[in-house]
């Protein structure tokens, strides 16, 4: 078992084998700071944390804000902030965010039918995520807060190897089984080369 496990060990900061992107090319283009909003499990906050993080930013602190669904599968921006249209197109082809209250938002749910069931395999999901970073024109952000999908798998990891995140915020209840995933979420992050503070 041990020779199985060995090469995990090593895999060290998972970041350095994206090969979509260099180390430089990581930063949105006019966007200083990333924050991703995780959680280890569904159902325990998650996206009203990142909406109410989002909109207090604007708000209260008067900065420049842009939110992004990436949960896919599950998205909750649009009803969170009662966007039910299209976003419209610049002429390179990009995507302009919506705005409310504030924040500039983009989610796959502006983008589906509100009750179509989205059913890709993974290749699909990463495509669409990447498109929903680079392929919007977010303008100047001072921070950009990212509504995670749940768990550590591979959508997870395609956010935290195409974007330089500033940090990240878990996202638990207090239930045992809660921590422990939250826990695993946690080191997905450190795993990945994103900074403590």
């Amino acid at each position: 078992m041990k020779g199985f496990l060995g090469p995990l060990s090593r895999l060290g900061s998972i970041r350095n084998y994206s090969g979509t992107f260099k180390r430089s090319q990581l930063r949105l283009e006019g966007v200083k700071d990333v924050i991703a909003v995780a959680s280890g499990k569904g159902g325990v906050g998650k996206s009203t944390t990142a909406v109410n993080l989002a909109v207090a930013l604007a708000i209260k602190c008067q900065l420049k804000v842009g939110l992004l669904d990436a949960d896919v599968y599950g998205p909750s921006v649009p009803m969170m902030m009662k966007i039910d249209r299209k976003p419209d197109i610049t002429e390179d082809k990009k995507m302009i965010p919506i705005e409310n209250y504030g924040v500039k938002c983009m989610s796959m749910g502006f983008l589906v039918e509100k009750d179509a069931p989205i059913v890709w395999r993974g290749p699909m999901v990463m495509s669409a995520l990447v498109k929903m970073t680079r392929g919007v024109d977010w303008g100047n952000l001072d921070i950009l807060v990212v509504d995670m999908p749940p768990g550590t798998g591979d959508a997870q990891l395609t956010m935290t190897q195409n974007l330089q995140l500033s940090g990240a915020l878990i996202v638990s209840t207090p239930q045992d089984i809660a921590l422990l995933d939250a826990r695993r979420g946690a080191n997905m992050f450190s795993k990945v080369g994103v900074p403590r503070t």
